[in-house]
Order: C-alpha cells, then structure tokens, then sequence
C-alpha cells in the first residue's frame, strides 16, 4: 500500500491573513483644522507590523496619511509613534499584538508626544529631540597628547556604555517623558544617556566638566523624576533613567560635584532618612536638603526661607486633609526589625570598597561561565533588577 502523500504545507494562523481596523490621528497644522481621527480596514497576516498595516491603508485608502519609515528593521528609528498609546517603532509592533493590547479591538496609531506635529504621525524631531541631544555636546573630547597609535580602552569602560550605545535615536522615551511634559526645557532621558555614553568614556578629556555643567543646569540629572516610563518606552532597552542615576552618582560619588540646584544635597538628605527611619519623612527631607543633612538642619537660614515659600502648599494640603500636622511632624517608621534589615542593606552596600555598576547587556566575563550557560543568564537578570533599584 503506498503511502498517502504529504503535504507540502499547511498554512498556519499566521500565514492568514485577518482583518486589522486602524484608527489613525490626523493633523495638518497648516489647515488651521483640529485633529480627527479615521478608521481603516486592512488585510494582513497577524505576524506583519503596524508599520505595514499603515502603508497598506495610505496605498489602498488615502495617499496623503502621513508616516516616517525606512529601513522597517528596527534600526533606523524613524517609524516611532504611539500605538493604543504606548510609544514604540510601529515596524517592530506585531498587528495581533497591537490589536491585543487595545481597548475595542482597533488599534489606535497617534504621533509621539512632547515634539510638535508636522503632519499626521511624523513629528519634528530637530524641534526637541535633536536640539537636546546637540546640548550635550554629543561627541568624544580627546584627551592630549594623542597617543601615536590606537587608544586601547579596558573592557570594563567599553561595557559600561555599551547599553547607551544602543540607543539608535528613535525619540520614543522622550515621547513618555513625564518631567518634560512638566518641563520642556529638561534635556531629557534620550540626550542624557547619549551624555553618559561620554562620561562613562576613559579616552574622554572633560568628564568633570560635562558632570558639572549637567548638574548644575536646573533642567539636567536632577529634574528627573525616576517615573520610569523612558525605561518602559525604550524599544531597544538603553534604559535611560539608569543612564542618568550612573551620571548623579559619577557627579556626587566620583567627582563630589555641588551643585547650586540642591540636587546633591536632596539625595544625600533622602538617604540619609531612610537609612535612620526606613521610611522617607517628607517634613524633614526639604529642611536638610537646604540647610545641613541633619535634625539642626532646618534652623539654618536657607532651610527657612524654603520652608517659609512651601507654607502656602502646606496650609492648602493640610485644609485638605492630605495630611496632618501631626502626622507631618512625627518621623515615619517602620518596625525595628524590618529597619534593621533596611539599614543591612546600607552596611553591605556602604561597605564595599568599590561601587559596582551592573550592564544590562553584560555581565561577568564569558570565561567565567563556560560550563554553565544557566549561571549566565542569571547573574544577567540580577544585574538588570540591581539597575533598576
């Protein structure tokens, strides 16, 4: 009996197409017309991206959506918008995963936030993203003499600013950068982690420098919130908030930098509090971050001065109910055990003899876990939860 023949091939879910509706924010501020939205239907695979579904339904529907593509890999970073409003490559978002994610099964397709629109989804980029990366001087400063031949930089250098290096420019952290949208002068997570990717350099001539110009701008390191939404955001997991932690603790742990925004100080405070109460007390946090970082802290006359302009808010958070007097002026505290686990992690940290900073892309030494690959893996997920703390 002879056999039956096979198959060639069976099509699976993925290689059918399905039914995508996309409803695609409009905008043409030269019209003088309010943006709208429209809805398009497109047929393709579940596995094909936003970005085709978008170029479908300008080819079949309407030539004039605008939309800014190239290489539709993932590299380039022309193609971020935001997608059921999460901002991302629209080449490297799956339809079926977007339509997921969604509230009523269409997929919701706006431009970037914080950077005007040009037209539709394509925003001006040289308005905020570029002009904040040129603020940080975005190029190596080569320390003199130059040696005859090739700068050799040790391995350790090289890893702690490969993860900066991976950024490829797309704009999408800046999109979900809540202090910006608070502070459009911040220069923001992209631009700062661009920044370490120098700072963080040993062939780089003026670190100090750059620290101290960043620290000392009101809108640098220390107007940044730690939301954590350009870690989120970031398709390429550069995780710019941890770029920007790394350029406060080279300013304040490496090159004990002062800065006139109180940003070295405010830490220290916030530190401090924690360590003593396990808990951060918010009445004394602003007296020692100008005053001293102590209980006297707030008879100092800076430290009165601040807390004579917060009384406003105070008194308006107090008639509110959001706090009490009393509840304002006691410290906060946790239970004496659980404070002295807190204050184990001071005493293991606090006494190491050098900081040690953790990659997210590497950890270790290939040589180290040869015979187990599983090591690896590991010690790469606990460096990115230490990042990340």
């Amino acid at each position: 009996m002879a056999a039956e023949p096979t198959t060639a091939h069976s099509p699976t879910r993925s290689d059918v197409s399905e039914s995508f509706t996309l409803r695609i924010r409009r905008y043409d501020p030269e019209s003088g017309e309010a943006p709208y939205w429209v809805e398009h239907t497109i047929e393709l695979e579940p596995h094909r991206s936003v970005l085709e579904g978008i170029l479908q339904a300008k080819g079949r529907f309407d030539g004039s959506i605008g939309i800014r593509c190239s290489c539709k890999a993932a590299i380039c970073g022309s193609c971020g918008v935001r997608v059921n409003g999460q901002p991302g490559l629209a080449c490297h978002t799956h339809l079926d995963r977007a339509k997921a994610t969604s509230r009523d099964g269409v997929i919701e397709i706006e431009p970037m936030g914080n950077m005007p629109v040009i037209k539709d989804l394509i925003v001006d980029m040289d308005a905020v993203h570029w002009k904040k990366v040129q603020r940080v001087t975005p190029w190596l400063i080569n320390k003199t003499p130059i040696p005859e031949r090739e700068y050799i930089v040790d391995r350790e250098s090289m890893v702690d600013v490969t993860q900066s290096m991976a950024c490829i420019q797309c704009g999408a952290c800046v999109s979900d950068c809540l202090a910006m949208e608070v502070d459009p002068l911040f220069i923001g997570p992209a631009a700062l982690a661009k920044s370490y990717r120098f700072v963080g350099d040993p062939r780089d001539a003026e670190q100090r420098e750059r620290l101290m110009d960043l620290a000392e701008d009101p809108h640098g390191i220390y107007d940044c919130t730690h939301c954590f939404k350009c870690i989120e955001a970031c398709p390429k997991g550069v995780a710019p908030m941890n770029q920007i932690m790394r350029l406060r603790r080279r300013a304040t742990g490496d090159h004990h930098i002062v800065d006139r925004n109180n940003g070295e100080r405010h830490e220290a405070a916030f530190v401090t509090l924690i360590k003593n109460y396990g808990l951060l007390w918010e009445a004394e946090l602003l007296p020692r971050s100008y005053g001293g970082n102590s209980w006297f802290g707030k008879f100092a006359p800076p430290a009165g001065l601040e807390l004579a302009s917060s009384l406003p808010a105070i008194t308006k958070a107090v008639m509110r109910r959001k706090v009490t007097i009393m509840g304002a002026v006691k410290p906060h505290k946790i239970p004496p055990a659980d404070l002295k686990q807190v204050q184990a992690i001071y005493d293991e940290i606090e006494g190491r003899d050098k900081r040690i900073e953790y990659n997210l892309y590497i950890s270790g030494r290939d040589e180290d876990n040869e015979d187990s690959p599983q090591e690896r893996v590991e010690a790469t997920g606990d460096a990115k939860s230490e990042d990340n703390a």
